[in-house]
């Protein structure tokens, strides 16, 4: 896909590597040229110096052609002006930063079809880390209706050695629960699980649940013998 993102900040950046690095084609706008330069030198993408709300840079930047738009600018307002061109143009997909919440509305109005709140992920993230340090990553789905963590399994907890079937049919594992995802060791890949699939000491599992069985599912899969 060709990829047009306003902004060549930390995020627009970052985002353009990781992009670059599935294989799509990836192009940033912005009126510093330094970071342009990096851009195009470092990251091997296209640079456009000059304003992402120029109706001029978007069409030499190709706009009319691209499958994706992301706005990553600091400013709300000037995502919004990015997100309502966009839509101008007609482009199939519309994603945005956003900082501040009186701009979901107006993101959601002009046309954005994903927002990301940089403040309520950073919170969440953090929130998560202090809620649940033992679990190594989460994600909410649904507003938050469907929680998935990563969590790593002590060699001594007593669900080693038994099937991903043996787990879900225990009494104790909390219903809602389903573990969707495992790593054996964490040079491996990360693999679907089926009922025969048997847990190694010290490896990690994806398991998606509802938030009120966060604790219970935690606390169950990382319950150790007593040695």
């Amino acid at each position: 896909m060709y990829v047009l993102i306003g902004g060549a900040g930390l995020i627009g950046l970052t985002l353009a590597e990781n992009l670059v690095m599935l294989g799509h084609t990836v192009a940033v706008i912005d009126i510093d040229p330094t970071a342009c330069r990096y851009a195009r030198d470092r990251l091997g993408v296209m640079a456009f110096e000059g304003s992402a709300v120029s109706t001029d840079i978007l069409n030499e930047a190709g706009i009319r052609k691209a499958d994706v738009v992301c706005a990553a600018l600091r400013h709300d307002a000037l995502n919004l002006a990015i997100v309502s061109l966009a839509r101008h143009y007609k482009v199939a997909h519309i994603i945005s930063r956003m900082r501040h919440r009186d701009f979901e509305q107006p993101l959601r109005h002009a046309g954005a079809h994903r927002i990301i709140s940089t403040v309520d992920l950073a919170v969440s993230t953090m929130v998560n880390a202090v809620e649940y340090p033992q679990v190594e990553s989460m994600m909410h789905f649904e507003q938050g209706q469907i929680e998935v963590l990563k969590l790593a399994i002590p060699s001594k907890c007593h669900i080693v050695g038994r099937s991903i079937a043996e787990i879900a049919q225990d009494a104790q594992f909390p219903a809602n629960s389903l573990i969707i995802g495992y790593q054996p060791h964490p040079h491996l890949n990360l693999m679907i699980p089926n009922g025969t699939t048997i847990l190694e000491p010290d490896s990690t599992v994806l398991v998606a649940t509802k938030p009120e069985s966060l604790h219970p599912v935690i606390d169950f899969l990382q319950e150790c013998h007593n040695v």
